[in-house]
């Protein structure tokens, strides 16, 4: 009989030491500097599956922190365990994004509205009226590309703008902080929020266990979960969403002085959101709510508009501020630093192939031009080494930059060479400098210009010693509480009641108890109102509050973090249904159309049926079915029917809904007599925003929220 094989000792190796194994059943915790939790194996254990590696066996010492030059110094490329945790990361998904995954995009054009030489010399804001093109992104980042619009969900905000320097991508979300400071926790975030990876569930949705597990064990994250469950992440248009660079960067200008800058993109049209039934609603009727709304805005000619907005400032403001503007988790308040105005980006044109285009767009942080610079923010650090590496692995080839929608609109010269699908042909043999080969009549290819090329700003005023290297935070990052109540503190009475009501939806979707009470507790730390609404929402007893690093600080309130005190009562961009039937008045609904389109609205007709419907005064065509076209999908709605009709649809169920859910979302209902039959049993009763069809123009498009408690009961 043969013998067996005897396996190899690398074999044997790599089959048992590669197993998870059980580990250390419950790790010691302590605090850094800037109270971030470390979990660490206690003394003298012996299982070697106890101990975090990586990927060839080295024992990590810390797994919160990036390796810094000094404790507010820029991350060091010699940081492997950033790097390695990082860049496999960026290549768990092929060729899906990983985050960011479901996008929309649209070209356009940016132009410079005011010209500031005096704080960069940045050519595209060194003359009023310079134009360059553009190409924005939005993204939702949670869900996969086949998940739906309308998620609770931050935004992606991408935009690359090509410069007559170069392409200048300022990649943020339509939120101005995040939930983590380092980016050594970045792939600990996403596979907290993303599917549970034993279920693959749920998709696009960060209400179950392992997110707020996360949460509850990163204190830094509460001030970005005081968005993420404000109406901020519900909005009711793409087209209506702010967008922030989140990052601190900064402003060069030609004598080579620095200061510090924060880039805001503010919507023409204004902040709105959906409340969250819409948003649970929409999903089911259209799942590609967001992206048919912009195209077809676009597609209209309605070209949705943002206005560039930077803060500026300098260290000395910087060193005087209770939080350090190094930290990802914190804003500096408007009413501190007003948001100045100096451009103005407008979306004209859709794009022609999704793929090609939306898909194949690749924006990199480190892609900037001479006159703006980084900071030393360890979580912008951190992304200027992913993006490059993920756009390797998502496009398959170090040439991305010259598939179309990636490749600058300015010449591009350099050395480098070959690689998969190389599309371009190199001339010569001159790819490597310095060389000669000009002194022998042959092209000896670009040069370097210290004048005109990207130049680090040089100066090391940042309050950092660089001569260490150090894995630590700054004391300033452990504040995670003051701006998180600044937010809650600065919302309207219902705009709370909206962010304790998420709170309560997504806390009850976790099902072990020490994590919800866990989260409640850290709510304590930021409004104990708002704590004992939560707790009262899941009929749990009021937890312990959890031991804060630095308690909060009263500032005040900044009207500029609330969608509502800013709420515009414009009718422009806005979506208003019209509901028909047979014998409707055709010259009232005529009247109304033009009511609404001289007030830059858009009239959509709803019946019973598409196609030709005799009316009164002649025929109208609906542009959507009534059971197709529920009104969580307009901004307002209006009814103008017979006695007969109305009589008929108000044994409708999808009749009876549309005014009931138009009344739920605290929307304006415009009707006729005729349709009081239908209100009546929908419920509805007569407020400022259920008004006869010929007050709509006064009433407009706004919403009515004081209705809102008669509708809903609200944490």
């Amino acid at each position: 009989m043969a013998k067996k094989p005897v396996p190899s000792p690398a074999a044997d190796h790599a089959l048992r030491d590669h197993q998870p194994g059980e580990g250390q059943p419950k790790p010691i915790d302590s605090r850094g500097d800037g109270d971030e939790l470390h979990q660490q194996v206690g003394d003298g254990v012996a299982d070697a599956a106890a101990y975090l590696t990586d990927n060839f066996g080295h024992r990590i010492s810390d797994n919160q922190n990036s390796l810094r030059a000094g404790e507010r110094g820029p991350t060091l490329l010699e940081d492997f365990v950033l790097r390695e945790k990082i860049f496999h990361f960026d290549h768990e998904r092929i060729p899906e994004r990983i985050v960011h995954a479901r996008g929309s995009g649209a070209h356009g054009v940016f132009e410079c509205t005011r010209a500031i030489p005096g704080l960069t010399k940045a050519s595209i804001f060194q003359k009023e009226g310079a134009t360059c093109p553009v190409f924005v992104r939005f993204s939702t980042v949670a869900g996969g590309a086949g998940s739906v619009d309308t998620p609770r969900d931050v935004r992606g905000f991408a935009v690359k703008l090509y410069t007559d320097s170069g392409n200048w991508d300022l990649v943020g979300n339509n939120i101005p902080v995040f939930f983590i400071q380092d980016a050594m926790k970045f792939p600990d975030l996403v596979h907290s929020v993303k599917m549970e990876a034993d279920r693959g569930y749920p998709q696009a949705a960060s209400a179950h266990d392992t997110f707020w597990d996360f949460i509850g064990l990163m204190p830094e994250a509460m001030h970005m979960i005081m968005w993420a469950m404000s109406d901020r992440t519900i909005p009711r248009s793409l087209r209506m969403i702010e967008g922030f660079g989140v990052h601190t960067f900064r402003f060069v200008n030609e004598k080579g002085e620095g200061k510090f800058v924060k880039f805001h993109w503010k919507p023409v049209l204004g902040i709105q959101s959906t409340t969250w039934d819409e948003a649970v609603k929409i999903a089911g009727a259209d799942p590609d709510f967001h992206r048919r709304d912009l195209f077809e805005a676009i597609d209209a000619g309605d070209f949705p508009a943002w206005d560039l907005g930077v803060q500026v400032f300098d260290e000395a403001f910087a060193k005087k501020q209770p939080y350090d503007v190094l930290d990802a988790t914190k804003l500096i308040p408007e009413e501190d630093i007003p948001v100045e105005i100096v451009g103005r980006m407008t979306l004209n044109r859709n794009v022609d192939n999704f793929f090609a285009e939306t898909e194949q767009v690749a924006f990199l942080p480190s892609n900037i031009i001479p006159g703006i610079d980084f900071s030393n923010d360890p979580l912008l650090q951190g992304r200027l080494f992913s993006y490059l590496d993920t756009q390797k692995s998502r496009l398959g080839t170090t040439n991305f930059h010259q598939i179309p929608i990636n490749a600058p609109k300015c010449p591009f010269h350099n050395f480098q060479r070959d690689g998969m699908m190389q599309t371009l042909v190199p001339t010569g043999r001159a790819n490597y400098e310095p060389n000669s080969l000009a002194e022998a009549g042959e092209h000896g290819g670009p040069r370097a210009s210290a004048e005109t090329g990207f130049s680090t700003y040089m100066a090391n005023d940042e309050r950092n010693d660089p001569a260490q290297k150090l894995r630590i935070r700054a004391e300033l990052f452990a504040d995670h509480f003051t701006q998180a109540r600044l937010f809650y503190l600065s919302q309207t009475a219902n705009e709370q009641a909206h962010i304790a009501s998420a709170l309560v939806f997504e806390l009850s979707k976790v099902t072990l108890d020490h994590v919800r009470a866990r989260v409640v507790g850290q709510l304590r730390n930021i409004d104990e109102d708002l704590a004992k609404r939560v707790a009262a929402g899941l009929a749990i007893d009021l937890p312990a509050k959890e031991k804060a690093a630095r308690a909060a600080v009263d500032l005040k309130p900044s009207a500029a973090l609330s969608i509502q005190k800013n709420a515009d009562d414009t009718m422009e961009g806005r979506k208003v249904a019209i509901l028909f039937a047979e014998g409707s008045d055709k010259a009232a609904i005529d009247k109304l159309k033009g009511d609404i389109e001289s007030a830059g609205g858009t009239p959509f007709l709803v019946a019973p049926k598409v196609g030709g419907i005799k009316v009164k005064g002649g025929t109208l065509k609906a542009d959507g079915q009534l059971a197709g076209s529920p009104s969580v999908l307009f901004d307002a709605v209006a009814s103008i029917l017979t006695d007969e009709q109305a009589k008929a649809l108000s044994g409708q169920g999808a009749a009876v809904q549309w005014f009931m859910d138009a009344y739920g979302h605290c929307k304006t209902i415009a009707h006729d007599d005729a349709t009081q039959l239908l209100l009546d049993k929908a419920g509805v009763e007569k407020d400022g925003g259920v008004v006869a069809i010929d007050a709509f123009a006064d009433v407009g498009t706004r919403r009515h929220w004081a209705r809102e408690a008669k509708v809903r009961d609200l944490a």
